[in-house]
């Protein structure tokens, strides 16, 4: 459920800043919509960041989450420490623990990923754009990692296990960033369970949601109350 809210004062709530198509801010959402907690959605663009935001950010960029307790204001800037404190207080379907591993071991792994494919897929993105000549080999190296995870997918239907875990939707994001770069060869690449996957999640309500357009809160100030609550 998401509803619009004019009155801030009437519900204390943490506040996300985020960026609709940014990667990181969309797994964070990802993770807040899977923890069943509502947040105060604030939609901005980077060439006109809130001053509230401003005020409180070392890195100057989204996503970031605030809360406010007693004990003062809680400020998290990196989207994987937004998603493991947002599922930490609530993780209804377990995706912080999935089978036959542990919460280590993952976070080791989608390290792994993010400091090898994430840059390869900025690489990729660049050959594109500015219509260089590698940008076979840099697709080449973004598929070392693609091969990886096709071969996860003929062992359970997620990355990790037959559930879905952190490690998913923390990846998730990324593959759809290198599946928009040449479409016509991604749907024609060597990773049907790669694609299946993906499609999984872009064909999902939960992506429906997460993904919604939302006027920016420096021109309405107004909150939106995100998440999948009841």
């Amino acid at each position: 459920m998401q509803t619009t809210i004019t009155n801030q004062t009437s519900i204390h709530l943490p506040i996300l800043y985020s960026l609709r198509h940014c990667p990181y801010a969309m797994r964070a959402r990802i993770a807040i919509f899977k923890s069943k907690q509502p947040v105060y959605l604030r939609d901005l663009k980077l060439n006109n960041k809130p001053t509230e935001m401003l005020a409180l950010s070392k890195n100057q960029t989204v996503p970031m989450l605030v809360s406010s307790s007693d004990s003062g204001v809680e400020v998290i800037e990196e989207s994987l420490n937004i998603m493991l404190k947002v599922l930490a207080d609530n993780d209804p379907t377990q995706l912080l623990a999935p089978p036959n591993t542990t919460l280590d071991n993952m976070l080791s792994l989608i390290n792994y990923y993010e400091t090898g494919l994430i840059p390869a897929n900025e690489n990729y993105k660049c050959a594109k754009r500015y219509q260089e000549t590698n940008i076979v080999e840099c697709r080449q190296v973004c598929e070392t990692y693609l091969q990886q995870l096709e071969s996860r997918l003929t062992q359970h239907q997620f990355l990790l296990a037959d559930t879905e875990s952190l490690m998913d939707i923390a990846l998730m994001p990324f593959i759809r960033q290198f599946s928009k770069v040449e479409r016509q060869w991604y749907q024609q690449s060597p990773y049907p369970l790669l694609r299946a996957w993906l499609n999984r999640y872009l064909q999902s309500p939960m992506f429906t949601k997460i993904m919604a357009k939302h006027e920016l809160w420096v021109d309405c100030h107004t909150d939106i109350i995100f998440g999948d609550v009841k």
